[in-house]
């Protein structure tokens, strides 16, 4: 809610300045109405800028910005030759100025995330380096799990590591539940988040966007990870599958853990410390060094 506010008084404010701005350049009401559409569109544009810096990669804004300053530039230079040359006064030229500029500020923004990026590195622009890796989000069941804290830090993940706020939501209500192992699992995945936080050159980023329409968060997750156009990481088989099916890559840790798992090939000696014996006579088992069991014979 709060957010929301932020961002109606930021609109506001503009449309203010732009308001003000009329009102000393000419103290006519079309022009006054004039100058606070302009600032208000300069304000739904910055809105538009900050919800896309979350989801879009970084060289696709910059393209979208510029496109979009070229539109504004344009405009301003056919709205005011045309005011110079009809007259300043009057309801048409104010209107005439606000149109031009939001026809042409938009046509800007829109053919600059289409094509931006192309037409700027023919003109010799480098935008190698705004590359930005695919950002990951993760889920509850990845979190509580653990592992993704240790992978993280081996540096194998590459891109920053998204946190929704209503992960943390539902983290909180895990770790106040009544129930003793819920409660354990809750504090575990919030001392989780706190050790990725914590590592040095690991970007994390808790994000507010929400989806008041839906209830389930498996579904926001894979709302999210689309709308970001990152990857879903996860430990949940079924919520993998769901966001497969959508569209969504998924990083599964389980998959990467029994990738991960050595290959013992007949008749290969190994080192196994037996620590316990067996459920059969004769029967001893160990463990390797990631955990998984060996049982021995004899």
């Amino acid at each position: 809610m709060g957010l929301i506010v932020s961002r109606g008084a930021l609109v506001l404010t503009l449309a203010a300045c732009g308001w003000l701005g009329a009102l000393v350049y000419r103290r006519e009401p079309e022009w006054e109405l004039a100058g606070a559409a302009t600032g208000a569109f300069v304000g739904l544009t910055v809105l538009w800028i900050e919800r896309s810096a979350v989801r879009e990669a970084g060289r696709r804004l910059f393209a979208a910005s510029v496109g979009m300053l070229v539109g504004l530039a344009a405009a301003n230079l056919v709205a005011w030759t045309l005011v110079a040359a009809l007259g300043r006064r009057g309801v048409p030229s104010a209107v005439l100025v606000v149109a031009l500029n939001a026809t042409f500020g938009f046509l800007g923004l829109a053919l600059g995330a289409r094509k931006g990026e192309g037409v700027l590195e023919s003109l010799g622009w480098n935008l190698a380096g705004m590359r930005e890796e695919e950002p990951k989000v993760l889920d509850t069941s990845v979190i509580i799990d653990g592992r993704i804290a240790d992978i993280a830090e081996t540096r194998f993940i590459e891109g920053p590591l998204v946190i929704p706020h209503f992960v943390l939501v539902e983290l909180q209500y895990v770790a106040d539940s009544s129930d003793a192992m819920k409660r354990t699992r809750g504090r575990r995945g919030l001392d989780v988040l706190k050790k990725i936080q914590k590592q040095q050159g690991l970007e994390v980023r808790i994000v507010d966007r929400d989806f008041p329409d839906v209830r389930d968060v498996d579904h926001k997750l894979v709302l999210l990870a689309k709308e970001m156009r990152g990857k879903l990481l996860t430990t949940d088989f079924n919520l993998s599958k769901v966001a497969e099916v959508q569209g969504v890559s998924v990083l599964n840790i389980n998959l990467l853990a029994n990738a991960l798992k050595p290959v013992i090939l007949p008749g290969e000696m190994m080192d196994v410390r037996v620590i316990r014996e067996g459920k059969e006579p004769g029967q001893g088992v160990g463990y390797l060094d990631d955990g998984t069991m060996v049982v021995v014979d004899n």
